[in-house]
């Protein structure tokens, strides 16, 4: 394994780990990569959201990677947003070098990692985040994205705490709204993979409704699971992350599935 730590441009403290494959000589192809953008209410970054998912995808034959983001006044001004797209940026430009596959990368986010992951996929082109990156066109969007128990809407059903540390307003407002990602899909959006549980009082199901609801109207492709029983945060629903929840651990199968079924399967 290849791991390095990289410190962000357009940043003052946002690092990116990275976790490649090495180049062995029965496989020189190049693999597909999963960005990780754990959860934290954009007040923290989670580690139990962090390495232990790379370690997965790693082990799944994938190369990881993990975004860990500016948070409480420093996520203000779209600054993750900038952190998140600057991270695809560095691994498209870094494909042939790191054996990325670079039209084969994957957003994962959880909780307001989650809403960060969703964002990427819906805010690549917004024009004053390309103008800050100096980047047009398709450059920084990403392929895929993966969205566990997600913060999606700024509305009724909003986690408060999340749209505060983004935007400073406790309030269904104009500038919480701005970052409300169900307003934001389009048929340019990326196909998605959801999963959520229904008894999560923290990130409520209805922001998982929301965002599937909003890929059906923009024809996008999507993926859906519906847990019946789990609380909030997860992450791999096991042991090592004492969380252990066997049924709930099944969306990371279900994921790696669904990761081949949209070819994201390693050649």
């Amino acid at each position: 394994m290849k791991l390095d730590t990289i410190k962000l441009e357009h940043s003052s403290g946002a690092t990116l780990t990275l976790y490649l494959h090495d180049i062995v000589e029965l496989r020189e192809k190049a693999r597909p990569i999963i960005l990780i953008t754990p959860g934290g209410a954009y007040r923290f970054v989670s580690e139990r959201e962090a390495e232990p998912v790379a370690i997965a995808f790693y082990n799944a034959g994938y190369h990881a990677a993990v975004l860990r983001y500016s948070c409480q006044e420093d996520a203000r001004n779209m600054q993750p947003m900038i952190e998140v797209l600057e991270s695809i940026r560095i691994l498209k430009e870094h494909a042939e070098e790191w054996r990325i596959a670079a039209d084969k990368i994957a957003v994962c986010g959880f909780s307001a990692g989650g809403h960060l992951a969703a964002a990427s996929g819906t805010m690549w082109n917004e024009p004053t985040l390309m103008e800050r990156l100096g980047y047009t066109g398709d450059a920084l969007k990403p392929n895929a994205m993966i969205l566990g128990y997600p913060v999606i809407t700024s509305g009724e059903f909003a986690h408060r705490e999340s749209f505060y540390n983004l935007s400073g307003s406790w309030e269904d407002d104009q500038i919480s709204g701005f970052y409300s990602i169900e307003k934001r899909v389009n048929s340019e959006t990326p196909p998605t993979f959801i999963w959520h549980t229904e008894d999560d009082q923290a990130v409520t199901i209805e922001n998982a409704l929301l965002m599937i609801s909003a890929l059906r109207r923009a024809n996008v492709s999507f993926e859906c699971h519906i847990f019946n029983k789990g609380q909030h945060g997860l992450s791999l629903c096991n042991t090592e992350v004492n969380t252990p929840n066997p049924h709930c651990e099944h969306w990371f199968g279900l994921c790696v599935e669904w990761l081949d079924s949209i070819g994201f399967g390693l050649e």
